[in-house]
């Protein structure tokens, strides 16, 4: 075990940063001790409820989003909760530490609003070994009419609840699950940290419609012609999970575990960075599989000996003092669009058409090289982005 990438939360020591998020690669022992034979520090199983709560999954509960070169960026889903009694669960959990005691091995759970539901859930997994609880009080697509999952993470008052009535019925650590789908996700922390809670993870899935068949007019993913609204997740959900991080780290001191959007090491840097003391990993593993815990701590300790840190810990909300409101950023800063490599220019134009119609007009092209009018440049940085050669930047 590498000491560089140990890091500790809310109270345990792990190896590594990485733990495996509470979904289908956490769903039966089997794949949970494949994950840790490979390298993880942990996982968050996937999340039990009441024997009577549990409902069927879908066929087609997955969709995704492609960008112009087929690469997956965003995924959504409609899966429900384990399909496994708790009964199953205690005896993995217990077989689990068993095998893997320098493992941690945190137990997800959720229930309606029913709070003996909650504490028997709660007791039944520390009995069973669990280093940690986690309340799902976060997925944005299971029995919401029931008042399960997001319903209840949207109420300051019940998740309140919840997590008071879960933290007196064990003496593990217990960690609550946010959503993003809140209308103000500090208000909600700042909430289930006064009841009690020992950490907070974010983020669950964002709810969205993927999409709709423009020949059927079925929305997507089609079950017989039908959706309902689901869950997204993958690359494309990283600046939410950054963006619900550092607000969350900006209103309370219990550590964070930082969800959303990680395919490789530096957006773990990055989670760090706003305020994780640990992350979660889900949609890259479904896509890529449990072997890429392999590259993720490789480029982690390769990057932390190029810049002399001693552990992860050092570079905790390192740019949390950077974000502030938007009318205190400084007014001054005086940046303009400067061609900086003028032989890669293609004469594409894209940067002429976005600088025009976007308002400035400080693209020119003259005798088919392009220039930038200083005068009319103010710094936006728009044409940076759109330039596919790296023609032009900001000084």
């Amino acid at each position: 075990m590498s000491q560089t990438l140990q890091v500790q939360f809310c109270g345990i020591l792990l190896e590594n940063p990485c733990l495996l998020s509470s979904a289908s690669p956490t769903q039966s022992y089997e794949g949970i001790a494949k994950a840790l034979k490979l390298g993880w520090a942990g996982v968050v199983t996937k999340t039990c409820a009441p024997d009577h709560l549990i409902t069927a999954d879908v066929a087609n509960r997955f969709t995704v989003l492609r960008d112009n070169a087929g690469n997956i960026t965003g995924f959504e889903n409609i899966e429900g909760l384990t399909q496994k009694p708790v009964a199953y669960w205690e005896t993995t959990i217990r077989d689990l530490k068993r095998d893997f005691p320098g493992k941690c091995i945190i137990a997800s759970i959720m229930a309606d609003e029913d709070r003996e539901s909650w504490q028997d859930l709660a007791r039944r997994m520390e009995k069973a070994g669990a280093d940690a609880l986690e309340l799902n009080l976060s997925c944005p697509h299971f029995r919401l009419e029931d008042n399960m999952g997001a319903a209840i993470g949207k109420d300051e008052t019940l998740a309140a609840a919840i997590t008071a009535c879960v933290k007196s019925a064990v003496r593990i650590p217990v960690v609550v699950k946010l959503t993003p789908n809140a209308s103000n996700i500090q208000d909600i922390a700042r909430a289930v940290v006064a009841a009690g809670a020992d950490a907070i993870a974010a983020i669950n899935t964002v709810q969205i419609l993927m999409g709709v068949d423009i020949d059927t007019f079925a929305p997507l993913p089609a079950v017989n012609g039908h959706t309902s609204f689901g869950g997204y997740s993958g690359v494309a959900v990283k600046p939410i999970g950054l963006r619900c991080v550092a607000q969350i780290a900006q209103a309370t001191d219990v550590p964070v575990s930082g969800i959303g959007g990680i395919a490789q090491w530096q957006d773990i840097v990055e989670y760090f960075a706003v305020g994780a003391s640990c992350v979660q990993i889900c949609t890259a593993v479904m896509l890529n599989g449990y072997q890429i815990i392999t590259p993720l701590l490789a480029g982690l300790e390769e990057y932390m000996n190029r810049k002399g840190l001693r552990n992860l810990g050092e570079i905790t909300g390192a740019a949390l003092s950077k974000i502030e409101a938007r009318e205190r950023l400084s007014m001054d800063w005086r940046r303009r669009s400067t061609v900086v490599a003028p032989e890669k220019c293609v004469r594409c134009a894209k940067c002429y058409v976005s600088c025009q119609e976007s308002g400035k007009g400080a693209i020119r092209f003259i005798e088919q090289r392009i220039s930038v009018d200083a005068s009319r440049c103010d710094g936006c940085s728009l044409c940076t982005h759109v330039c596919p050669q790296g023609v032009l930047a900001l000084s």
